[in-house]
């Protein structure tokens, strides 16, 4: 049997001891933004940092926890010259960081007063095929949306760059959430993206829906009231606000009938009962012929 164990057990300690290592590299934060409903984001940098779209880090404050590692997903773009984190103040040990990067303080916080910070990673996820097709549908739930910060950011520097070298040319994006308070910063970013592709008269590429599954009566009516007005009252963008969940048959059978004999990447961040319902889409909508339209699933779960 130890013949069997040696090896693979050489491996894993190889493994932890350059992840000990990568970990022990020096991290310096370059910025602290504060968002609205209590959410932070950290701009770092670190000598020989590389990510993908898509990815995420393990980050240890030993200032709050000298023991604890928490992923988060990266939200900055591999094109940008630092890498970012958004963080949600929901417990003990996230309220520990907003506090110790003088959040919780009004007035402007010195550089070196900032808690020093360790980061493992990054790491792989399925986001990172998403320059694999010519069509992507982004499904994101929840705080799921983050990695698509990083791909819609990425999108659009090697659009900027050279458009015509550039595989991906449709985006359908669908947000599902209970409300879009907590993730207003995401919003911003569609609204800053939205503007941007107006300018250069290529609105079509990005194709987005946002669902709001938290609806109640009051908040339909306030939806047909200003369901007229240019922009959207909640999230101010041009696409109106959704109530409700997709139908996703629907929103398949539509994706098939405009892209015929496609590869069609569906990429999803979000709960498990989800992926299952995407996942028998994607079977049901693709076709027996090869060179008919195929969905090709990919989730990323929490």
């Amino acid at each position: 049997t130890w013949k069997w164990v040696v090896g693979p057990m050489f491996l894993y300690l190889c493994e932890r001891l350059v992840r000990f290592w990568r970990s022990q590299q020096k991290v310096v934060i370059t910025k602290v933004v504060i968002h609205p409903f209590k959410t932070i984001e950290l701009q770092m940098m670190k000598k020989g940092f590389k990510m993908e779209v898509g990815q995420y880090i393990f980050v240890k404050c030993p200032s709050v926890s000298k023991l604890e590692w928490h992923p988060f997903t990266l939200t900055s773009a591999p094109e940008e010259d630092y890498f970012s984190i958004h963080v949600r103040i929901v417990g003990d040990w996230t309220e520990g960081l907003f506090n110790a990067c003088g959040c919780d303080k009004q007035e402007f916080q010195e550089a070196w007063k900032l808690p020093k910070i360790a980061v493992d990673g990054p790491f792989g996820t399925a986001s990172e095929d998403v320059f694999s097709y010519e069509t992507v549908m982004l499904v994101g739930a929840g705080i799921g949306v983050t990695p698509f910060a990083s791909v819609l950011k990425s999108v659009w520097y090697k659009y900027c760059h050279d458009a015509t070298n550039l595989k991906l040319k449709k985006i359908y994006f669908y947000w599902l959430c209970r409300d879009t308070h907590a993730f207003e910063w995401f919003a911003d970013l569609l609204q800053s993206l939205e503007a941007q592709m107006q300018e250069r008269n290529n609105a079509g590429f990005l194709s987005y829906n946002i669902y709001l599954t938290g609806w109640d009566e009051t908040q339909a009516t306030h939806f047909v009231v200003h369901h007229e007005e240019e922009k959207d009252v909640i999230t101010g963008l041009k696409q109106k606000t959704l109530y409700g969940r997709p139908n996703w048959e629907n929103e398949f059978k539509t994706i098939a009938e405009q892209h015929p004999g496609s590869r069609i990447g569906v990429f999803l961040c979000g709960p498990e009962g989800l992926a299952d319902t995407l996942n028998k889409q994607s079977i049901s909508n693709s076709e027996a012929d090869p060179r008919g339209v195929h969905f090709i699933f990919n989730k990323e779960n929490f």
